[in-house]
């Protein structure tokens, strides 16, 4: 009994935490690729 509350809490949990830092990992990439993408000179030309 105590195991299977035990076990639904923690995947509640780990619910919470994917939803609340899934908005810091996409802000993350997105400055994580704009700082990349100036470091090699701002936008590059396709031909």
């Amino acid at each position: 009994m105590l195991r299977s509350i035990a076990d639904a809490l923690r995947m509640i949990g780990s619910a919470i935490a994917t939803v609340v830092t899934l908005p810091f990992r996409l802000l993350a990439r997105l400055f994580g690729g704009a700082s990349r993408s100036a470091s090699r000179g701002g936008r590059t030309r396709h031909v």
